[in-house]
């Protein structure tokens, strides 16, 4: 029996239970099944992977997509660049690190181009921002990574530098924080958004709920925008093509 699994904490926010176990079950799949395994810190990896031989494996969510890189053996050569992992293979004892975030992103991502859009915001710099940068990097599109604690880093800004000059400047803005994530969706990214308009794209890497704040504002100002659901199911069908190859 091959078992897969998500690692992350909490994990209330997660598809990827009912997801795979409907995948599973729909495709008459009879020797794998799918679990959750919060761990309340990385320290607990080890204790896992001892306790659960069956593993094949693992999808990983925030706040261990970074951490989670030091408990590997092997990574794609793409995990040099973007220093995160949010899914691991298992074969002969060893685990590779791969990050599909990068393939969700970019198919659900790029379609919305418009010529209008030449620069990007990038809300947060956590591990799902990592693939964010990813992509736009190897589409040439300038970005600024925005956060609330201003790093002594090129390209970096706090949220109090954003002014109109920046909002008409940079027509792309991507939520790459979890800023707004179900429960707290009464939360949003501290922006302007009286300057948003019509030639702005909104992109959420949160999918609960469905329409954050974020969006909304965009949605209310005419702005393009997107949540992460379809990236959420590529990079997981993704996971899938890896685990069982």
């Amino acid at each position: 029996m091959k078992l897969f699994g998500l690692i992350g904490y909490p994990l209330t926010h997660s598809f990827s239970k009912q997801y795979f176990t409907q995948k599973i079950s729909e495709e008459n799949i009879t020797d794998c099944q799918f679990e959750l395994f919060p761990l309340n810190n990385i320290e607990e990896f080890p204790e896992l992977l001892k306790t659960t031989p069956d593993l094949s494996g693992l999808a990983v969510t925030i706040p261990y997509k970074e951490l989670i890189i030091p408990y590997l053996h092997h990574f794609d050569s793409s995990i040099v660049d973007i220093k995160a992992v949010n899914c691991i293979s298992f074969k002969n004892g060893q685990l590779t690190g791969h990050n599909t975030d990068v393939i969700g992103f970019e198919k659900s991502f790029l379609p919305l181009l418009k010529a209008c859009h030449k620069k990007a915001l990038i809300l947060g710099t956590g591990g799902a921002s990592k693939a964010v940068q990813y992509i736009l990097n190897k589409n040439k599109i300038p970005f600024l990574l925005v956060s609330r604690n201003q790093a002594n880093q090129p390209n970096h800004i706090n949220y109090e530098l954003i002014d109109q000059q920046i909002m008409n400047e940079y027509t792309i803005i991507i939520n790459a924080s979890p800023v707004g994530m179900t429960p707290n969706e009464i939360e949003y990214p501290n922006i302007p958004y009286d300057y948003i308009g019509e030639n702005h794209l909104l992109y959420d890497l949160i999918y609960k709920p469905e329409q954050t704040i974020f969006l909304k504002q965009g949605l209310n100002r005419g702005a393009v925008v997107k949540n992460g659901f379809e990236m959420l199911l590529i990079q997981a069908e993704e996971n899938w093509k890896i685990w069982n190859q």
